[in-house]
C-alpha cells in the first residue's frame, strides 16, 4: 500500500462534496485519527457503508428528511456524524454532499496502525488485533470517539484524516444488518478491501429473507 497523503485540510473539502456512494470506496486504505489526553491512535479504514439522503435510502436515518438529531448529515461535508444505537453503541460517519443534501459514509472497520496499546486498553487486553475495530461500535470504542464528538471538524484537532497514496482494491455488498428494503442486494453499498482480515463478518437482518449467496 502506498502511504498515505498529508492531513486532508478545509481546503479538501471539495472531495467531499461528492454524494457518499462515490466517496464510500475512496476511504478504503484512509488513516483516520483522533488524539485524546489518552494519546493518539490510528486506523487503516477498510471497510464502509455510504447512506443517501431524504426519499432517495429507506436504510438512512435521513429518508424521512432532516430533524435535530440528523441535522448533522445536512452540514458542511467532512464533519462526522455520530448516533447511538441499541441503547449502547456509538457509530461515526463521514458526511459528504454539498450542504443541504444529507449523504454519510458509515466507518464499520480498520487495522489499529498506531496506538495499539491504547486501542486494546479501551477494548480489552484480550481482544485479538484483528478485531480491536472490526465493527462499527468497537471502531468507534477503539478510537476514543465520544457521541458528544457528533459535528466535528475532520479537518481539524482531534481529528486526522489522511487519503491512501492510491485507490484500493473493492468488494461490495448489501449493507449488513439493516432490516426493509435498505437492507437487500437492491442497495449493494457496503465497501470493503477484499480478504483484510479486520472487515467484519456479513450479518443478513433476522427479518430479511435469505438471499441466494447465503
Amino acid at each position: 500500500m502506498a502511504s498515505p497523503g498529508a492531513p486532508l485540510t478545509a481546503a479538501d473539502r471539495d472531495l467531499f462534496l461528492r454524494l457518499s456512494l462515490d466517496v464510500a470506496p475512496l476511504l478504503l486504505g484512509a488513516i483516520l485519527t483522533r488524539t485524546s489526553a489518552e494519546g493518539r491512535v490510528s486506523l487503516r479504514i477498510t471497510e464502509v457503508e455510504a447512506y443517501l439522503g431524504v426519499g432517495e435510502d429507506p436504510g438512512s436515518h435521513s429518508f424521512r428528511g432532516k430533524t435535530k438529531s440528523n441535522s448533522v448529515m445536512f452540514g458542511e461535508p467532512l464533519h462526522l456524524y455520530t448516533y447511538f444505537t441499541y441503547g449502547m453503541h456509538t457509530c461515526a460517519n463521514v458526511v459528504c454532499s454539498p450542504e443541504g443534501t444529507a449523504s454519510g459514509v458509515l466507518l464499520r472497520a480498520g487495522e489499529i496502525v498506531e496506538g495499539i496499546d491504547l486501542a486494546r486498553h479501551r477494548r480489552g487486553a484480550s481482544v485479538r488485533d484483528r478485531d480491536l475495530a472490526r465493527g462499527p461500535a468497537r471502531l468507534v470504542v477503539a478510537l476514543g470517539i465520544p457521541l458528544a464528538d457528533g459535528g466535528a471538524d475532520l479537518t481539524a484537532s482531534p481529528y486526522e484524516l489522511r487519503m491512501p497514496g492510491h485507490p484500493s482494491p473493492v468488494v461490495t455488498s448489501p449493507r449488513t444488518g439493516l432490516g426493509g428494503p435498505g437492507g437487500t442486494h437492491a442497495y449493494p453499498w457496503r465497501f470493503a478491501i477484499p480478504g483484510d482480515p479486520t472487515v467484519s463478518p456479513y450479518k443478513r437482518h433476522p427479518k430479511l429473507p435469505p438471499f441466494e449467496a447465503d
